[in-house]
């Protein structure tokens, strides 16, 4: 009897000393209330809806979790079996008033929980629209995002949005990729498609809830900051090897800024920086990827037009850098996990590229497709 009751006391001691050890591992700085994804912290009225719903559904479900766990120590303790008891208890067959209790009350609690519930889904839902509305549509590729404006833009892994004002999203897939060649499914093309056709899902806690992107289909959602600040995201729907490190920022400036920064994007290349891109984009070809338009994507890789104006690169990676930029040129693989079935940045030291020419690259990018003054951007700081 001793000796079980050792084993039990035991049990009891190594299960408390997990459960506190998960509990201050959750207490770290990677997950803390300032890792920059925290949905506890809204910033704006979207977020704060979703957060006004679950704080009260959250203390309801304490409630009955405290009610469950007190009623189940009770009956454990109050019916044991005590010493000279008969070890078969008294057989009880049904109790309607509890079998009724224990399922309308549940259901009702339930009811009154779904018309707020419903009523957020549908606020959510509404499209907002108006003049001042900006309108964006997300891509979500393998393994980063495309943004492409309403007025022309097309950029990369960050979103600049003006402060207090609505932002609607169309979130959308690539078709799926079919044979090695990544013909797009039913189109009998033989085109170049963006990915393997895996879903994605858009997330930026402090601005809304997740919303899924699917192959071959349409989605919306909707953003808005409260005031100017960079709100971070990334997928939350596992999409491959690189899952993890599909990251993105949203960059909420004033109005004026905001137009600033659009007039800045819409510029082209120099005549001088054009030309100085062509000897290394006929050598490595560059441009068959990535685009050099402001207005136009690349056929399966960023646009670079304005590459310099953004805080990182390889989907908010790595700190955009010369270091960090010429080891990207020169072997992307060996920085980013890529797997087989992805359109990948290749290795262009297997191709026999050089780190001295990949720096050439990364210098010509640092120093031409700037607009704001300094690399990175002073909002990245």
């Amino acid at each position: 009897m001793l000796e079980r009751r050792h084993r039990i006391r035991l049990g009891v001691t190594l299960a408390a000393v997990a459960l506190a050890v998960v509990a201050l591992g959750g207490c770290g700085d990677s997950t803390g209330p300032d890792n920059g994804q925290n949905a506890l912290r809204p910033e704006g009225p979207y977020s704060e809806k979703i957060l006004n719903l679950f704080v009260p559904f959250f203390w309801i479900a304490v409630v009955i979790g405290i009610g469950v766990v007190v009623g189940t120590v009770f009956v454990a303790m109050r019916f044991r079996m005590k010493p000279g008891e008969d070890p078969m208890p008294k057989q009880t067959h049904g109790n309607t008033v509890l079998e009724v209790g224990w399922t309308l009350i549940p259901a009702l609690i339930l009811a009154v929980m779904a018309v707020p519930t419903v009523a957020v889904i549908f606020d959510l839902a509404d499209q907002p629209k108006g003049k001042d509305v900006v309108e964006i549509t997300v891509s979500g590729r393998q393994w980063w995002w495309q943004f492409t404006y309403d007025n022309g833009i097309v950029t990369a892994n960050e979103i600049h949005i003006p402060a207090g004002v609505p932002v609607a999203l169309t979130l959308e897939g690539p078709p799926a990729c079919v044979n090695a060649g990544f013909e797009p499914a039913g189109t009998g093309t033989g085109g170049s498609c963006y990915d393997n056709g895996v879903n994605h899902s858009f997330w930026v806690p402090a601005l809304n809830g997740k919303k899924d992107i699917i192959p071959g289909r349409q989605s919306f959602l909707k953003l808005e900051a409260d005031k100017p600040g960079t709100y971070l995201g990334q997928c939350a729907e596992y999409c491959g090897m690189s899952h993890a490190n599909m990251r993105m920022r949203v960059i909420a400036d004033t109005p004026a800024d905001y137009q600033a920064w659009v007039d800045r994007q819409l510029k082209p290349w120099s005549a001088q920086a054009t030309q100085a891109f062509a000897p290394i984009n006929k050598k490595w070809g560059c441009l068959g990827c990535h685009s050099a338009d402001p207005e136009k994507p690349g056929s399966i890789a960023p646009n670079l037009t304005h590459l310099a104006d953004r805080c990182k690169f390889a989907a908010e990676m790595f700190t955009l850098d010369e270091d960090n930029l010429t080891e990207w040129v020169h072997n992307a693989p060996g920085m980013k996990p890529f797997g087989p079935f992805a359109a990948a940045m290749p290795s262009f030291e297997e191709q026999g590229m050089t780190v001295q020419e990949a720096n050439q690259i990364a210098k010509f990018l640092l120093e031409n497709t700037g607009t704001s003054g300094s690399v990175p951007p002073a909002e990245c700081n």
